[in-house]
Parts: structure tokens; sequence; C-alpha cells
């Protein structure tokens, strides 16, 4: 489905219905690529302000899309640009009326293509779903909408999510902005790069297996992996099977804690929530943070890492140091883990699927056949077993937290590769089994139920980003964000753009 696009209105234009007062304001505004890469934060306080418009926030991201998306390929099912302008409008209109004020109110948005949203299709980039247009709203979708956003688009996504490399037969390949001809991950792979281009200020995302994280570590963003249950999933089939959670991806830390006062806390309709304090992420963060305990795990013990990765890791631990935290190399037992994760994902995805394979095998890309062909040969005894082997794991990493507070790793193993590859054969001659097996130091903390954050950490000596993953225990999702904002001010590593911007 191609994307539509339509001449933007000049960023100018609206100053002319302005009143003088009003253009004085608005003429001591950022310029319109400024604009783009503001903190969202920051957006939402000019606008509830009356300093900028929410007409005028679209304008210049109007501007930034025609400008890059033809050439990442990250924003897609986009509405016309007049239209986009109108609903920008109405929410100024609201505004005018003296309504209530709203979180992420005037930001443009684009909900990621795995979550039905009312007025765009879904396709869950599958040929199987292409004229999918869904007559509700996810929970999710739900609460962004309330906040306050102008939805204009969907971002691109791998078919059903699977695979952290974003492409699909429907809307193509998303290409990652620090190299076009590589990567932007994935699942979330278009949120990740429509951040980094400045297309989106926030953007929402899922993670099973790193699906937040890992397209935060390729487009040099941050992508939250919130705790199992703070972030509430509806509607789900299997709401206690799994470990799929909802969360915020952003150009900062502050950012991505915004969001997550928006789309935390619990509802009703997903049995899984537990009690939290949403609003406990709208206050400040603390900008020193002492005394932490650090285990430094690069490889997880003994994962394949690419050697420009490690290198990039190897120097964040001057950091940790600096900053006053106490680093000890030491690695958590993840003893069963891959299976647990692997036999409870493979069986999910047959659960959820297996129809849809009877039905359109020929749709479906080999990944997605495989995954779902593995999950029918699981046992009632492999699910009994992983089950076990689950628990027995929280319990290890519970104790292992009473020592430290932090574990640092890599969020995947690899630098960006290449966009024509379906998934990377090899890491530093080791080869790799399967489509998952090169993100494992992502999926390996995923079992574990626990909050992660991949943050922006350096660059290979080509230019490409290399994010670094700090994982805090579970419900500690606060105490994580104080982390990775301490890390964020020391490093500055978020500030460098992509040269397409």
């Amino acid at each position: 489905m191609p994307i539509k696009r339509r001449t933007f209105l000049a960023a100018g234009a609206a100053m002319t219905a302005l009143s003088p007062r009003r253009r004085a304001s608005a003429a001591a505004l950022p310029a319109p690529t400024d604009l783009c890469f503001a903190d969202a934060h920051e957006l939402t306080r000019l606008i509830a302000a009356r300093k900028l418009s929410a007409r005028e926030l679209m304008q210049a991201h109007l501007k930034r899309i025609a400008a890059v998306n033809g050439k990442v390929n990250a924003l897609v099912a986009k509405v016309p640009d007049e239209e986009c302008l109108k609903l920008a409008e109405a929410f100024d209109a609201r505004q005018a009326r003296g309504d209530r004020p709203f979180a992420l109110g005037g930001l443009p948005w684009a909900f990621k293509d795995l979550e039905e949203a009312v007025g765009f299709p879904c396709t869950y980039g599958s040929p199987a779903f292409r004229d999918h247009r869904p007559n509700f709203d996810t929970l999710l979708v739900e609460r962004i909408r309330a906040a306050g956003v102008v939805p204009i688009a969907k971002t691109n996504v791998p078919e059903f999510g699977m695979g952290s490399h974003t492409y699909n037969k429907v809307y193509g390949a998303t290409h990652n902005p620090y190299d076009l001809r590589r990567s932007a991950g994935g699942s979330s792979g278009g949120a990740g790069a429509a951040l980094a281009t400045g297309m989106l200020a926030l953007a929402d995302g899922s993670d099973l297996g790193g699906s937040l994280r890992n397209p935060g570590n390729f487009n040099n963003v941050v992508g939250f992996r919130p705790s199992v249950g703070l972030v509430p999933d509806a509607p789900q089939a299997m709401p206690f099977a799994g470990f799929a959670v909802k969360g915020p991806m952003g150009r900062s830390v502050t950012d991505v804690a915004l969001m997550l006062s928006v789309i935390a806390g619990v509802d009703a309709r997903s049995p899984i929530t537990e009690p939290s304090d949403p609003a406990s992420f709208r206050t400040p963060l603390a900008r020193e943070v002492k005394g932490l305990r650090v285990a430094w795990a690069p490889d997880l013990g003994g994962l394949p890492l690419q050697p420009e990765v490690r290198a990039v890791l190897d120097a964040q631990r001057a950091v940790f140091e600096k900053l006053g935290w106490k680093v000890e190399e030491v690695v958590p037992d993840f003893s069963g883990a891959e299976d647990v994760f692997l036999t409870l994902r493979r069986w999910r995805s047959y659960e959820g699927l297996k129809d849809l394979l009877k039905a359109h095998r020929d749709l479906l890309k080999p990944e997605a056949v495989g995954e779902i062909e593995a999950g029918s040969r699981v046992s009632a005894d492999d699910l009994a077993r992983a089950h076990v082997e689950h628990g027995k794991l929280l319990e290890r990493m519970r104790v292992f937290h009473q020592r430290f507070d932090l574990i640092a790793c890599a969020v995947n193993q690899v630098a960006p590769f290449e966009v024509e590859l379906d998934w990377p054969k090899a890491i530093d001659g080791t080869p790799m089994t399967h489509y998952l097996e090169w993100m494992k130091s992502a999926w390996l903390i995923t079992a574990t139920w626990q909050p992660a954050v991949s943050l922006p950490a350096g660059f290979t000596p080509g230019g490409l980003p290399v994010g670094i993953q700090l994982v805090a225990p579970r419900r500690a999702d606060r105490r994580l964000l104080e982390a990775a904002f301490a890390f964020e001010q020391a490093t500055q590593v978020a500030k460098r753009r992509p040269a397409l911007v």
C-alpha cells in the first residue's frame, strides 16, 4: 500500500492568521527543524502554555516526513497532509475551549502497525492482513489518544513482529537513518527510525524478544521495556502466557518516563496488570544517583559479540565508575532461560497463528512458518517444564538483585546489519542456528520479567549506533529510569543525529 503524500503548507503560513501578540510569541519559537528534535515534554509544555499550536507543530513534522520518510520508510498508511492539519486544528480548538490539560497534547503520532486503531489499517506486516481495518482501539491506543495526540500514521513492523528486523511484503523494509544500507531493527523499527529522523517526538512499541530495545539500539534512541504487569494490554487472548509488554520509545529518558505516566496503571481488562502510581513517572528524575551496584556482564557470560560492539560497551564502564557506581564483573545464572523463552514463545505463536498458517501458508515469511510449526511440536510436558524452570529463574534473579541494583550488558550482539539480510547468520565467526539467536542478549533478559532499557552508548568506527542495556529488579522501573537518566546526562551520545537530517 503506497504512502500518500501531499504538498505541505509552509511553516510560516499560519502566522498570517495570528494576532500581533501571538506572532511575536511564535517568532521566538525554534525553527521548524529544531521543533522536530525538541523533547516531547518541552513541546507539550509550549502547546499547553499557548506558545505553540498543534498546527504549527504538525506543519514542521509534515515537512520532515516529506524530506526523509521516502528514504527510511518508517511511517506507513499516512493520512494526507491536509487531513493531518485539520486534525491538529481540531486539537487547537479543543484547547481553546478550555478542555483539560493533555499529557501528550498536540504531538503528531503514529501507532505501531501491530496495534488495532480505528481509522487506520492494521496489517501486522503481513499480506494476509493487507486490507484489515479494525473497528476498535487497543487499550494502549485508547490511552494514547486520551492523552491528546494527533494520530497521522502507523509505524512499520516485521511480519507479526517476528524477528528484530523490520521488513515485510506489504510496505517493504525500514532503513537505518545512520546508514540507509542497514537495518533499523525491530519489531518497532519504524518507530525507532521515525524518532531518529525527527518525524515523531515519541512512539509506542511492544517488546517480546527485544522489540523496544533493539530498534532503540540500532537508531540511537531510548527503548524502554517495562516490568511485566506495569502497562496493561487488552484485548489479549492469553494474558498470562508469554512475556510480551507494551512500552515507550523516545529520544530522551525524560520523554520515555512521560509516556509511561500515560500508559501505565491498572485496567480491569488486563488481569495481569499490577497496582502502580503512573503519576510518579511524571515527576523530575534525579540528576545524581550515587552508590548503585552494577553487575558488569557485557556478553551475559559468553555470548558472541561483534568486536565493534564490545569495544563500545567496554568504554562505558568508566562512565559508571565516574558516576560513583560500584562495578563488579559478575553474571546472573541464566540456566534454563533459553528453553523457557523459546518454548513458551513457540507455543504461543502456534496457538495464535495456527489457523492463519492453514489458510495462508503461501503468504507468510519462512521464519513465521517455522516458528508456528515449532510451536505445534511443544508438548504438555514441555510447557510444564518451561513454567517450572521459569519460576526457578525468577527466584534466582530476585536473590541476585539483593546484591546488585543493575545489570549492564549488550542490547543485542551485533551492530546494524545489511538491510537485505533476513537475519545475521554468524557473529565473530560463531554460526547462528536460528533467526533469534543473534539477539539472545535481549530475550534472555525478557525471560526475567524485569524492566530493561536500551540507551545510546556510542558508535562503531563506521558510524553505526551501539546501545547498552541496563536491567533493574522487577517493579523497580522508576529506579531504572533514574539510573538511565544519569547515564544519558553523562554521555550525551543521544545528541548525535544521522547525517540525512
